[in-house]
């Protein structure tokens, strides 16, 4: 169960530095489309309809941008700044479009740490299996505050 359950907080701003790096691959399965086109109700025929989509320039269904910029805010959650830091702006182009079945692998750097406002900035750049660029763009993320140190069990569940 995700509720209730105490997680290690993310970096704090004071151990992230500019120039930091973080790659990940990730690939989009029928699962998460269905799960996507679940939630949302977006019935886009370039999204689920391949006699649609052949009719167009993309040749075939494409991924969703949404589902993209999923997979950004998710390696930020998780890895950098990790559990705790929030997204406080982004600005992300898809130059591209990525097919379903298709890899792409994502580079983020930290290319600004703003400690007196409490942000740091990311760059990201994402390309398929031909190397060709997918995603770029910038993520303005504010890592996870440090917390006071509460003695006792009074806040255990909240």
């Amino acid at each position: 169960m995700l509720l209730g359950k105490k997680r290690k907080l993310g970096r704090r701003i004071e151990e992230i530095s500019v120039g930091e790096k973080l790659a990940i691959t990730e690939q989009v399965e029928d699962k998460d489309l269905l799960l996507y086109l679940g939630l949302t109700d977006d019935a886009n025929p370039l999204y689920i309809q391949h006699d649609y989509a052949t009719q167009t320039p993309y040749e075939k269904p494409i991924v969703p941008s949404i589902m993209l910029t999923g997979m950004i805010t998710s390696a930020i959650s998780k890895y950098l700044p990790g559990p705790g830091s929030h997204i406080l702006s982004q600005e992300i182009n898809f130059p591209n479009p990525v097919y379903h079945y298709e890899k792409v692998e994502l580079l983020f750097k930290v290319i600004e740490v703003n400690h007196d406002e409490h942000f740091i900035t990311l760059s990201i750049f994402g390309t398929n299996k031909t190397k060709e660029t997918v995603i770029n763009g910038k993520v303005k993320v504010s890592p996870p505050h440090q917390l006071l140190e509460i003695h006792g069990s009074a806040l255990e569940n909240f």
